[in-house]
C-alpha cells in the first residue's frame, strides 16, 4: 500500500476495521445489535488524517452534526477512526472528556452518545493484559457515534441487554489471548511516530 495515497491508506484502514467488527463485533457476537446496521449498510466510516487533539475535535464535530442532521435509515451510526492520532490509550482517554464535551456543547447530548475503542482500551481494575480488555480493542483509536433512539430500541428488544458486558467477558476468557490473535484484528498501516506523554502528566480516569 502506498501511504502517500489518501485513498489508497483509507480503504486498507476501512477494511481493517470492516474485518474486525464481522470477526470479532459479530462474529463474537459482543454486540447483538452490530449486524444488522452492518447489513444494512448504515455504518459510515470516517478516516481521520489528524495528528493533533483540536483538528480531530473539528472533525468530530463534523461528523456529529453530519450524523444528527441525516435520517437513521441512510446513516444510523458513525466510526471516527483515527489512525494517526492518540497511539497511547492515556491520551485518547484524556481526549475522551473533550469529545463529551463537545457533545454537550452542540446540545446533542441525548441525541446522540459516544462509545470508544483503542488497541490499548483497559477497563478500570484491570491489568493491561488481562483479555476482557478486548471488549473494547480495535485496529485503531475510534469514537463510535450512535444515535440515542437506536440505542433505545435496541436495548428494549433485547431484555437481557445489562448482561451484555458480563456474557463478553465470558467469551473472550473462554476464547483466550491466543484465540483473540488468531482472528487477525489488527492494523494493517504504520502506527504514527511514538510520541511520548510528557514526564510527570497523569491520564484521567478509565471508563468501563
Amino acid at each position: 500500500m502506498d501511504e502517500t495515497d489518501p485513498q489508497a491508506f483509507a480503504l486498507t484502514v476501512v477494511s481493517d476495521m470492516q474485518r474486525w467488527l464481522e470477526r470479532a463485533v459479530i462474529g463474537l457476537q459482543l454486540c447483538p445489535f452490530a449486524k444488522a446496521v452492518h447489513v444494512r449498510g448504515q455504518i459510515h466510516y470516517v478516516v481521520s488524517r489528524a495528528t493533533d487533539q483540536d483538528r480531530l475535535l473539528v472533525e468530530l464535530e463534523h461528523a456529529m452534526l453530519e450524523l444528527a442532521g441525516m435520517e437513521p435509515d441512510l446513516r444510523d451510526t458513525t466510526l471516527l477512526i483515527m489512525p494517526d492520532a492518540l497511539e497511547s490509550f492515556l491520551d485518547f482517554n484524556d481526549f475522551l472528556d473533550r469529545a463529551d464535551a463537545l457533545l454537550d456543547g452542540l446540545d446533542l447530548d441525548g441525541v446522540l452518545q459516544i462509545a470508544s475503542f483503542h488497541p490499548q482500551f483497559q477497563f478500570a481494575g484491570t491489568e493491561a493484559d488481562d483479555i476482557g480488555n478486548a471488549t473494547n480493542r480495535a485496529p485503531y483509536p475510534t469514537l463510535h457515534l450512535l444515535r440515542e433512539a437506536s440505542v433505545e430500541r435496541a436495548v428494549a428488544a433485547f431484555p437481557q441487554a445489562e448482561s451484555i458486558f458480563e456474557a463478553n467477558i465470558e467469551t473472550l476468557q473462554r476464547l483466550g489471548q491466543a484465540g483473540w490473535d488468531a482472528l487477525g484484528v489488527r492494523r494493517s498501516v504504520p502506527p504514527p511516530p511514538n510520541r511520548e506523554r510528557p514526564a510527570g502528566r497523569r491520564g484521567g480516569k478509565i471508563r468501563r
